[in-house]
């Protein structure tokens, strides 16, 4: 029994254990590779998605400028239709106004005319005077400016 169990020891403890051994520091160290692989992978992972990052900040900051020049050159575009629209309108006033005032004084001229025409033709009624043109003129304008 005794060599039974010296064979056997010899044969599993020299045959079989050093192979059994050699298996588990082999799976050790793939093991410990692959850990080491993955934390390359994952470090290199983290570097790129901060680069990724940074590229997409400036990204974002250049749209964001470009956005905003946009927007001051359409003010700017704006403003300057806005002037020249300013200047138009105000031309247009102008002119409307000095029509106005033009229809105005023909409207006076010729109330002053129909009134001085009146006023003659109502005082050569009742008083059965001839009033001179130019008086009842300068009547009628005395009474409507005066």
């Amino acid at each position: 029994m005794l060599i039974f169990f010296g064979i056997v020891f010899f044969v599993i403890g020299k045959g079989m254990v050093p192979k059994v051994m050699a298996t588990v520091e082999a799976r050790d160290k793939q093991i410990a590779d692959d850990l080491a692989a993955a934390e390359a992978a994952r470090k290199a992972a983290d570097a790129q998605e901060e680069a990724w990052r940074v590229q997409a900040n400036k990204q974002r900051a250049e749209a964001q400028a470009l956005i905003a020049q946009a927007k001051a050159d359409a003010a700017k575009a704006a403003e300057v239709r806005l002037s020249a629209a300013g200047a138009r309108i105000d031309a247009h006033v102008t002119q409307a106004e000095g029509q106005i005032a033009q229809a105005r004084q023909n409207a006076l001229g010729e109330i002053e005319t129909v009134a001085s025409e009146a006023a003659s033709d109502i005082v050569s009624r009742l008083a059965g005077i001839t009033v001179d043109p130019s008086a009842a003129r300068a009547a009628v304008k005395e009474a409507l400016h005066g």
